[in-house]
């Protein structure tokens, strides 16, 4: 392999063979079948139709509507946040591959504190807590909270709860005689730094590591064990590696049984998770002290078609589900609120779980959860129950404005239809009334959305635009590289970097005949660890994938398409040419125009009429 954007080449395709793309995306990404390939809603922009697709024998993924693409390597590095060269630790893990050592930092790699190095710094503050919790002496008191509460060994094990030590200095010193740097520790917030005193975050607490999906630490959660320590929960600080508003406790844990079950059970605290998966029930996830966000949704859409909210019922709770209403609004998801208060006189789940037969109960209160736009309604219509039809009016005009506000008119039709009879229900009046208070045309998020979007990106463009002939040929070549070897010299002026408008495909390009000049490969799956940018892969993907999906994988179709692709491109470079040429002076010479005139007459009949027959993208 030439040279690129990927460095350790041999690692690179030992690894490529060992994963399974569509395995991969299928754990962050819920998969169908859809003929050879695999299609899912792609986590890369807000869209809520399944436009991404999975293509098992070429080893890519795509996406038809913002042009993201390319290999598993470039899933796991724009998904995860990841350098390249975390990505391959991690997919080398996966795939059981034993990495060369690392000889030199990867080009690009930040020079001081990256990303890989506040995960390892979180990492080695998780194994340090852990050493304390099994300490006979510092651990104790630790482990005596942990049997009270009755989490198990196994749930220990499984959420690697630790402790840390009743002193300013426990982590801080360990560092020290490790000889680690302890500005890392600072920046990933678990030590703090006061004028130069150095001393550690995190004293006397139980300790709850976050991890992201695939279960790298990113911060910690930590409980008091004292009464008069406050505050209750301290979590890490914010970083480049932690986004509380983004991130899910216990979702590395919870993941496969989300995507399994279809469904996540959102709790609101850490005891409560470790609770349900102790009991069972292991697609239960906690917010970490925030409330839901429009992140949590774009999260969750990903992995499953149900979301289950279980929330105190007191003011708090309904507080939360109302915020839960507004944030899952228009996501394409079964929201529904459950409640403990109907069914125990348990506080939380936590506490439910330890009574005998407080599974049953539990499981009953979910399955009898309330659609959470119903359970939002019946809020309203609690508030103006015994009022007039001026306070019922107001209210139902509020929520209208409201929803509208929130998506209102971008909603599914059924849906929205169950919202119109539900406000016409509250305002005690028919349907159709309320249905002509809600605007038409686009809703205030959706239009705000719209103003807000930058312009189509190259890769875009390239996925829903209309092709250029050259750029179809490039396509053809990515799937048939044989190609490249039946033109002429004459044709081989069509496809040259200088052809091409956008940066991306001009590189891919140029790659492409080095490549070729050098007697190397230029299959899709060569290529690209060989092409210089994220840019140039996402082209490849997409001119490869609607090449693909246009011959439908039949070889003749593909050579029949290139052939009218190069005529066209032929065209398209000679027009150029005559372009330049023709005379545009007022003045210009009768002899230069006929000459002109003869020329395009001449052009035709050898190459055809100028139509465009390769198809548009469906």
């Amino acid at each position: 392999m030439a040279k690129g954007l990927y460095q350790d080449n041999d690692d690179v395709q030992r690894v490529r063979d060992a994963v399974s793309i569509e395995r991969i995306i299928a754990e962050h990404v819920t998969l169908k079948p859809k003929g050879r390939e695999f299609a899912g809603l792609c986590p890369f922009h807000d869209d809520h139709n399944p436009s991404m697709a999975v293509v098992p024998r070429k080893q890519i993924f795509h996406c038809f509507v913002c042009g993201t693409g390319g290999d598993v390597f470039s899933f796991v590095q724009k998904f995860h946040k990841m350098d390249f060269r975390e990505a391959l630790e991690y997919l080398a893990q996966r795939g059981g591959i034993e990495l060369k050592p690392r000889k030199a930092p990867v080009a690009g790699e930040e020079p001081q504190t990256s990303r890989s190095k506040l995960i390892e710094a979180n990492a080695t503050a998780a194994e340090f807590f852990k050493t304390i919790f099994r300490h006979p002496e510092h651990g104790a008191t630790a482990r005596a909270v942990v049997a009270k509460r009755g989490i198990s060994d196994e749930m220990v094990e499984r959420f690697q709860i630790g402790a840390a030590p009743d002193r300013m200095d426990g982590l801080l010193l360990t560092l020290s005689r490790k000889g680690l740097d302890s500005r890392v520790f600072v920046e990933a917030g678990l030590l703090r730094d006061r004028e130069g005193r150095v001393y550690d975050t995190f004293r006397h607490r139980l300790m709850f590591p976050i991890t992201d999906q695939i279960g790298r630490f990113i911060a910690f959660g930590g409980r008091k064990m004292r009464d008069e320590d406050e505050p209750k929960y301290l979590n890490s600080p914010e970083s480049r590696v932690f986004n509380k508003s983004a991130t899910l406790f216990g979702l590395a844990q919870a993941a496969k049984a989300i995507q399994v079950a279809r469904t996540a059970v959102i709790t609101e605290g850490y005891t409560d998770t470790i609770a349900c998966h102790q009991a069972g029930l292991e697609n239960a996830v906690a917010t970490l002290g925030t409330a839901l966000t429009r992140e949590h949704a774009v999260i969750l859409r990903r992995l499953c078609d149900r979301v289950v909210l279980l929330f105190d019922g007191d003011d708090a709770g309904q507080r939360a589900a109302d915020r839960a209403a507004e944030i899952f609004f228009a996501e394409p998801l079964d929201v529904v609120v459950a409640t403990l208060d109907k069914f125990t006189d348990a506080k939380d789940p936590d506490e439910l779980l330890k009574r005998e037969g407080g599974l049953a109960v539990l499981n009953q209160a979910l399955a009898a959860g309330v659609d959470v736009l119903k359970y939002r309604f019946d809020r309203v219509a609690g508030t103006i129950k015994g009022g007039g039809i001026a306070a019922r009016s107001r209210a139902v005009e509020q929520e209208v404005e409201r929803l509208v506000e929130l998506g209102l008119t971008d909603v599914e039709p059924v849906r929205k239809r169950m919202i119109v009879r539900e406000l016409a229900r509250l305002a005690g009046v028919d349907e159709q009334t309320v249905a002509r208070a809600v605007p038409a045309g686009r809703g205030t998020r959706a239009a705000t959305r719209r103003e807000t979007e930058p312009e189509p990106s190259e890769s875009a463009r390239l996925a829903t635009g209309p092709l250029t002939a050259a750029e179809a040929l490039i396509g053809c070549v990515l799937c048939d590289p044989s190609l490249l070897t039946t033109l002429d010299t004459a044709a081989r002026g069509v496809i040259t970097p200088d052809r091409f408008a956008g940066e991306a495909v001009r590189a891919l390009v140029a790659t492409l005949l080095r490549r070729r000049d050098e007697g190397e490969s230029c299959d899709l799956v060569t290529m690209l660890p060989a092409l210089p940018s994220e840019a140039a892969r996402s082209a490849a993907t997409i001119l490869a994938a609607r090449t693909e999906q246009e011959s439908g994988g039949d070889t003749a179709i593909l050579h029949r398409h290139w052939n009218e692709c190069l005529r066209l491109a032929q065209r398209e470079s000679e027009n150029q040419i005559v372009a330049r040429e023709t005379p545009t002076a007022p003045t210009a010479d009768a002899a230069a125009i006929a000459a002109t005139i003869a020329r395009r007459a001449e052009q035709m009949q050898r190459l055809g009429a100028d139509q465009r027959v390769f198809p548009r993208p469906k």
